[in-house]
């Protein structure tokens, strides 16, 4: 089992920045690719963006050239740099690892973005 762990959500204004952190623990050997999805009030939850072991990233468009997603492997971290952000980032934001085909979430941060 894999136990994920974020920090750093919070309220901020249109135009704004925040930092999330999300630490793996646990069975950690292998996690392949981590990375942050984020749900809305009555939205399906979808996909922020990921990053391999590799440092790979993929993000969402919507995100594109204002969200930085980092890795640390020797700390076991996945950190999600957001700026510029607007309101319809507003959302509770997952950790998300994968690890041998399996699937592991944390409990979610919440981002609020309002002036």
């Amino acid at each position: 089992q894999v136990q994920l762990v974020e920090s750093g959500g919070g309220l901020v204004q249109p135009g704004g920045s925040l930092r999330l952190s999300c630490s793996a623990s646990g069975s950690i050997f292998g996690i392949y690719s981590m990375g942050w999805y984020r749900q809305a009030p009555g939205k399906e939850r979808e996909l922020v963006a990921t990053v391999t072991s590799g440092a790979r990233p993929n993000y969402a468009d919507s995100v594109k050239g204002r969200f930085t997603i980092s890795r640390d492997n020797a700390k076991n971290t996945v950190y999600l740099q957001m700026n510029s952000l607007k309101p319809e980032d507003t959302a509770v934001y997952y950790c998300y690892a994968r690890r041998f085909g399996d699937d592991y979430w944390g409990l979610g941060t919440q981002v609020t973005v309002s002036s």
